[in-house]
């Protein structure tokens, strides 16, 4: 398939603090991202590089342009939203649709009209007088009628609260993501944003320490709930990380053979949080 993100050593400062470290990514088109890490992990960095925001060294592409020379055209092909409650709260409804017609070649503005004519926002109230929820609806209505090739979110449900976290992500899979369309999240909030998810991508101090499909890391990673007579054996295969739940021992490990695994407890597949902190905090030697 072919990539709409594709960076190689992608690396950026600020004073001494290496913000980006040798960054290579390839996003496939068509695919839904999880950019996940802790909060100074350098997520933020590398979608501002990804927009052209900011200035870095190394080779990028993003839907065929390079966004240090081409940010202006690159627009065309991109939606960001950093955070659904920065609309202009000056502006009513009605008039951010007027604006966002009148500056972006692909918004369809009857879809966003079609889209908030279910929903109960009012169109010449202003954006501050609506509730967060609203705001939500309002921010997705926009941006679910423009016609980008990708999207970019940064944290984007800070803030809201958990019903309408569920609405955003929801009403994005449903009504937004057609299979050809192509959607990166970046969030610390693993949990919300698993079930949405095709590739994932784990970032750590400025460097990429995953990037595989959810269906790679379902064939290469294994969870163990380990019966307690096991207990001993499991140990000495190495899982890459062990935890104590509930008076059980639960491994994950990577690269095992499921056969050898079988007879020591439930074997699943990891949670993508619980794979995330393995692979920041596992056993250094453990590459996979």
């Amino acid at each position: 398939m072919e990539n709409i993100i594709a960076t190689r050593g992608l690396e950026k400062s600020y004073g001494r603090l290496k913000a980006l470290d040798g960054v290579d990514l390839a996003v496939s088109a068509g695919s839904i991202s999880g950019l996940i890490g802790p909060n100074g992990a350098g997520k933020t960095t590398t979608l501002k590089a990804l927009l052209g925001l900011i200035d870095v060294r190394g080779e990028l592409e993003v839907a065929g342009m390079d966004p240090r020379a081409a940010r202006h055209r690159l627009m065309d092909e991109v939606c960001f939203i950093a955070d659904v409650g920065t609309l202009p709260g000056w502006m009513t409804s009605r008039k951010l649709l007027d604006y966002v017609e009148a500056v972006h070649s692909r918004f369809d503005r009857a879809r966003a009209e079609r889209l908030l004519a279910g929903t109960s926002i009012p169109a010449d109230k202003k954006i501050r007088a609506l509730s967060k929820g609203m705001i939500t609806q309002l921010h997705l209505s926009v941006v679910m009628a423009i016609d980008a090739s990708l999207l970019v979110l940064d944290e984007p449900t800070i803030g809201l609260d958990i019903m309408y976290r569920k609405t955003f992500y929801d009403r994005l899979l449903n009504d937004y993501y057609d299979g050809r369309r192509t959607i990166v999240i970046s969030t610390h909030q693993v949990e919300e944003i698993e079930y949405l998810l095709t590739h994932l991508l784990f970032i750590d101090k400025g460097k990429i320490v995953l990037d595989m499909s959810v269906q790679e890391m379902a064939e290469l990673y294994i969870e163990v709930a380990v019966e307690p007579a096991q207990r001993e054996r499991a140990l000495s295969l190495r899982p890459m990380h062990q935890r104590e739940l509930l008076e059980q021992l639960v491994c994950i490990y990577g690269g095992v053979a499921r056969d050898r695994l079988e007879d020591l407890g439930e074997l699943r597949t990891p949670a993508v949080a619980d794979l995330f902190v393995a692979r920041l905090t596992g056993d250094e030697n453990h590459e996979n």
